[in-house]
């Protein structure tokens, strides 16, 4: 028998406590959505509404809902065996066959792979990694992790403090000790601070050596790593100029610290590449990941060592006093294994980096029209829009954030899930998109632009 959604929504209220959610809404049970079923790239509430998923649950459902061949594989797996650790010496065949797949399709040098169970606890793997490899060098001094502001590398202790959220900051005294950040390569909001369009290889460059100059303050021999997305995702899809990434490659490579790109959201075939660190031709030291490697279906992250930090550590004879009991969990070992095998046999980065990628980036460049609309920024399959007062000079509303939450709640209202960031609405829609999908999402998120702009009115 189907539950009510208002039965739910009490239920809801009263007993769970929901992520990044004001809890008010304890109080308030009716603003909770209850999503009950999903197909395809469409979610469905418990009352039957169809609903675009222009977002991937979470940046991550990239093959879409109800793909058969993976749920038949955790079955499969769940009958043969339902569980098993990869402490102390043991290993089992789903997560030998995934780390396999994985090292096939990284760049050379990385065929290493540790397992957990999310992309927060990835990269509290880093620190403990980065770390544990300097001293394993007799270089112990080396130990602090540089991020940058606006950055998002999980909710974890370790991770909220490699994020440089300043509200993630401010509850439960974070960031923990040595995390220092600097600045993020975000164009738009420096044309913001311009009043006016800037020269964005400039730019690039000029973002990049935030890092040195952070390096040269703190000491060479004091830092561990550098960690950052290719491309910042809940900071706002902010995609980097292109003169960025060779030029924090070069610092990193001539002050010897470790180079971590966190492919959480960019790996897994969201830019059109395996890993995002490829679309921009830069190679990482480490890779956390997580989130589109089953495509949600299950709970997998990991992260990807370079071959030769792995034989440091080997040669340590030490044990890495770290581990998870779900690490490498048969079941979502399965699903991940399943999920890539479908993008594989699908060839599905052909048809997002040929065809859906820049038929989305056609379309999306189109919203810059709109008279709310400051820049619209696309890569593969992610998006942005900027929403601003004052086109011409970059200038935002002193309201952004009211004004693209009524944005968000017109598109729902409207059959479509998309982020609102602060001064932005996101998208990253599943991988399996085709054109017609698209042009509904083009639909909607006009629809819902005019709306906004109606509201201000």
């Amino acid at each position: 028998m189907n539950i009510s959604t208002s039965a739910l929504q009490e239920k809801n209220a009263k007993h769970l406590i929901q992520s990044f959610s004001d809890l008010s809404y304890i109080k308030n049970p009716e603003s909770t959505h209850i999503i009950s079923k999903a197909d395809g790239v469409y979610i469905y509430d418990n009352d039957g509404k169809k609903i675009l998923d222009s977002m991937s649950g979470l940046w991550c459902v990239n093959m879409g809902y109800g793909q058969q061949s993976i749920i038949e594989a955790v079955n499969k797996q769940m009958k043969e065996l339902v569980y098993y650790n990869n402490f102390f010496g043991s290993s089992h065949p789903s997560a030998i066959k995934l780390s396999e797949m994985i090292a096939n399709k990284t760049p050379e040098g990385m065929n290493k792979v540790y397992f957990c169970g999310s992309g927060s606890e990835a990269n509290d793997t880093v620190v403990r990694l980065a770390r544990h490899y300097w001293a394993a060098k007799g270089k112990p001094s080396k130990s602090v992790i540089i991020s940058r502001t606006n950055a998002y590398h999980g909710s974890t202790m370790a991770g909220a403090s490699l994020g440089g959220m300043s509200a993630m900051h401010a509850q439960g005294g974070l960031p923990i000790a040595d995390i220092e950040h600097v600045d993020q390569p975000y164009y738009y909001d420096a044309c913001v601070e311009a009043g006016g369009k800037i020269d964005a290889d400039e730019f690039g460059i000029k973002v990049a050596q935030s890092l040195a100059k952070k390096i040269d303050e703190l000491g060479e021999d004091r830092v561990a790593a550098f960690i950052a997305e290719p491309i910042q995702g809940a900071g706002g899809v902010i995609i980097p100029p292109k003169t960025y990434w060779p030029e924090i490659s070069k610092i990193c490579k001539e002050r010897n610290i470790l180079l971590v790109a966190d492919e959480v959201i960019c790996g897994f075939g969201r830019t059109g590449e395996w890993f995002g660190s490829g679309h921009f031709n830069f190679k990482p030291d480490l890779m956390p990941f997580a989130k589109g490697v089953t495509s949600g279906y299950l709970p997998v992250g990991g992260v990807i060592v370079r071959d030769d930090i792995v034989e440091v550590l080997a040669d340590a004879k030490q044990e890495f006093a770290h581990g998870y009991t779900y690490s490498g969990h048969p079941a979502c070992m399965a699903a991940a294994v399943a999920n890539l095998e479908l993008m594989e046999s699908t060839n599905i980065l052909h048809q997002v980096k040929n065809n859906t990628a820049p038929y989305l980036g056609d379309k999306w460049k189109d919203l810059e029209s709109h008279s709310l609309v400051g820049e619209a920024r696309h890569l593969g399959m992610l998006a942005a829009i900027e929403i601003v007062e004052d086109k011409e000079n970059c200038k935002r509303f002193d309201n952004s954030a009211e004004i693209v939450g009524r944005c968000k709640n017109f598109c729902y209202e409207n059959g479509i899930v998309m982020r609102a960031i602060k001064n932005k609405m996101v998208i990253a829609p599943p991988l399996i998109c085709n054109n017609e999908h698209i042009d509904e999402i083009i639909a909607k998120v006009w629809k819902c632009l005019d709306l906004t702009a109606q509201s201000i009115k």
